[in-house]
């Protein structure tokens, strides 16, 4: 007579057991998740080199030229009024100007300037680039093809739902404001996440796994029930 257990025990453990397996499941898909590999730092996933010594404030004094710079670009591109083209052109002939009597006045003092680089593009850099550019340009035209033409309705709805979302964020910042922003967050972020690169992780694992969830629901009521075509649709 003792083995003979309550159905509403039985229920209950089961709903316990669904919970701790749900719970599981959530705290490994937020343990697994994480922005970079483990096994190679923040500096070697971004190639090293100077460049990365940039970016994670390796060279504070460059780091934060940067800023500088690019701070004083977008307050003269977007508070001036000036044309683009006029401040290129201004910028540009006032180095030329300053380069030159530099040069001038070192001939006059018999002094030898420090070399420039050469400036150079090697065959091999542009036939990469060039290929690397070809590929992605095909990729677009058959996108845009299929679309076109009707083949992907699914691939058209993410589209106009992200020039939408495009649209909406271009009327509200104008380009200049949102390269500068761009270049501020590129030489922010990298060292604030090397920095702080556990805590970021686990809350991103937390983020992902909502995210994820939410994506779930949309796509089984939303995007699933969309037609892959609409030409397929009115032949059947």
């Amino acid at each position: 007579m003792d083995s003979v257990q309550d159905p509403c025990n039985l229920e209950a453990n089961g709903d316990a057991r669904r919970e701790q397996v749900s719970d599981d499941s959530l705290s490994t898909s937020t343990s697994t998740c994480r922005l970079s590999d483990n096994q190679r730092s923040v500096y070697q996933m971004m190639g090293g080199g100077r460049a990365a010594d940039v970016f994670l404030w390796k060279q504070r004094r460059l780091s934060f030229g940067i800023i500088v710079v690019a701070t004083v670009a977008w307050i003269l591109f977007e508070w001036s009024g000036l044309p683009f083209l006029s401040i290129c052109s201004d910028v540009l002939l006032i180095l030329v100007v300053i380069q030159f009597f530099r040069a001038k006045y070192a001939a006059l003092q018999n002094r030898q300037l420090e070399p420039l680089p050469e400036l150079e593009l090697s065959e091999e850099m542009v036939n990469n680039a060039a290929a690397s550019f070809r590929v992605k340009v095909n990729y677009m035209l058959l996108m845009a093809h299929d679309i076109t033409v009707g083949k992907d309705f699914r691939l058209f709805f993410k589209l106009v739902a992200s020039l939408w979302i495009l649209s909406t964020i271009g009327s509200l910042f104008s380009i200049f404001t949102l390269l500068y922003i761009g270049a501020i967050v590129s030489i922010t972020v990298p060292a604030l996440y090397n920095k702080y690169k556990k805590h970021v992780d686990r809350y991103a694992g937390l983020v992902h796994s909502k995210f994820s969830t939410h994506y779930r629901v949309v796509d089984e009521n939303v995007i699933s029930r969309l037609p892959r075509s609409l030409s397929k649709d009115k032949d059947t």
